[in-house]
């Protein structure tokens, strides 16, 4: 029963590493791709004249001359969509987003819409006709156009010739050191994340799909689930495109930061951008929390502090039973060696033998795992929060924090937090009697600290306050009435 003990804490460990370590080990590491800030004119044909008359024989015949796309800016406030004359979304300014949106697309093309009239899918060439409304006389084509006072861009297309119509995202690979990766996400009935560069095909109802990065979202839904088939290209593409010809469609655009409640606000399931994944019910409480806090004290940081504090004010009675626990099994932990010894050769009577004195001495084996388990999900929900939150972008906390969602500068707060796991380590019971695993428990803060140093300052700052307040509760426990009675064996 001990060895599962040993085993179920040895578990708990290896979950907290899987999910730490799996950023900074398995994830790739994307090398940033440049990026330009500076929009320029898009032209369909570039010609260099010196190479035209080095390179072009005389039978190659006339040169195609350039075509000169026209440049349009739809307003509205504070809010500028700039798109050009074959439908290309090419910038989008938004007083909700916080990052530029160049940076956060990775391409200066970031989206196009394309039309199949009954020849496949080619470009248009839109006239403006009014501030809103543009047409393609070529396919009789009309784009009507219009900001509401969210920020979200709507299109809504009219042809008296039915049409397909396809949306082609391009984006770049990119990783930062907080772990935060570039993706195409798309969602249908779940979340669904895109490796950029990577292939894949599928046919469903779509509710929005679009570029995801840095706890921000360029974002295209519809006003009802559409069957569309969306495809992940090698070429870092992602198109979407229907299956069916018809004379009209509409569609909206949004750039924003990943603000849970705004994006709540907007319908349609934006509010899945933010991936709370498996942990969902609890995060959404936990944000909450956050919120609260953060209306009394202004602070990401002191809000973290205190919502930590509630959390383990919350679950001490089932810390008190599990410390208590484990630390009667720490004194019976010698006499539990003279009857494995003793029965090594008779499993049953061992069995027999270990289950009477824990009934004697009032220990539990599973008392001490069970509760630290049934904290978990709390934990991983804290976790998804503190790494999905856009709340945390650009939030201060004091002296040289400056974004709670960037790894602390000076690595004070993972050493702070190693320092404080190492602490509690020492004060906890330990039953674990093989010399190799308690050499190898007394690396985990190291290794935690390690993994800890390039993620988001906010969860540093989360773990190290709930470890010391764990051992605060611990140093309590081990002081009172109850953890002093005499263990029988």
């Amino acid at each position: 029963m001990v060895s599962d003990q040993k085993n179920a804490f040895l578990a708990i460990s290896l979950s907290a590493l899987i999910l730490f370590g799996w950023q900074y080990f398995f994830a790739p590491k994307f090398q940033p791709a440049p990026i330009e800030a500076k929009v320029t004119t898009t032209t369909a044909t570039v010609v260099n004249k010196d190479a035209a008359l080095t390179s072009t024989p005389p039978s190659a015949g006339p040169i195609e001359p350039v075509v000169q796309l026209e440049e349009y800016a739809l307003t509205s406030g504070n809010v500028e969509v700039s798109l050009n004359s074959n439908f290309i979304i090419s910038n989008y300014t938004n007083p909700q987003a916080a990052f530029n949106f160049l940076e956060t697309v990775g391409s200066k093309e970031p989206l196009k819409v394309v039309f199949d009239f009954g020849q496949g899918f080619q470009a248009i060439t839109l006239q403006k006709l009014a501030d809103n409304k543009f047409y393609d006389a070529s396919h009789d084509l009309t784009v009507v156009t219009a900001i509401n006072d969210k920020g979200v861009t709507s299109f809504n297309v009219t042809s008296s010739k039915p049409f397909r119509y396809k949306f082609t995202f391009a984006s770049k690979e990119k990783r930062l050191e907080n772990g935060q990766q570039r993706y195409f996400s798309v969602f249908t009935d779940k979340l669904t994340h895109l490796d950029i560069g990577e292939e894949e095909t599928q046919d469903q109802s779509i509710n929005w799909a679009g570029i995801d990065f840095n706890y921000h979202l360029f974002g295209l839904y519809f006003e009802k689930e559409t069957a569309l088939l969306y495809k992940n290209e090698t070429n870092s593409t992602l198109s979407i495109f229907s299956n069916k010809s018809e004379n009209a469609a509409s569609f909206n655009l949004v750039y924003v930061k990943k603000d849970y409640d705004y994006l709540a606000s907007l319908g349609h399931k934006l509010q899945g951008a933010v991936d709370f994944g498996i942990w969902g019910l609890f995060a959404a409480w936990i944000l909450k929390g956050l919120q609260f806090f953060y209306t009394w004290f202004p602070n990401y940081g002191i809000s973290i502090i205190l919502l930590t504090f509630l959390i383990r004010l919350v679950t001490f009675p089932l810390q008190y039973k599990s410390i208590v626990s484990m630390k009667k099994l720490q004194l019976v932990q010698p006499e539990l060696n003279k009857i494995r010894e003793k029965f090594k050769d008779d499993p049953q009577r061992m069995q027999k033998e270990s289950m009477d004195l824990f009934k004697r001495s009032g220990a539990n084996p599973i008392g001490g795992c069970l509760p630290l388990l049934l904290q978990m999900p709390v934990f991983f929900a804290f976790y998804k929060v503190l790494n999905h939150s856009v709340e945390l972008v650009g939030a201060p906390f004091f002296f040289w924090i400056h974004d709670l969602s960037n790894k602390d500068p000076y690595f004070v707060l993972p050493v702070l937090m190693t320092g404080a796991m190492f602490l509690q380590q020492k004060l906890t019971p330990n039953t674990v009697t093989d010399p190799v695993q308690r050499k190898m428990m007394l690396f985990m803060p190291l290794v935690f600290g390690f993994i800890m140093k390039d993620l988001p300052s906010g969860l540093s700052l989360y773990i190290f306050v709930s470890t010391v307040l764990g051992i605060l509760q611990q140093v309590f426990v081990f002081n009172s009435k109850k953890s002093l009675d005499p263990v029988v064996v």
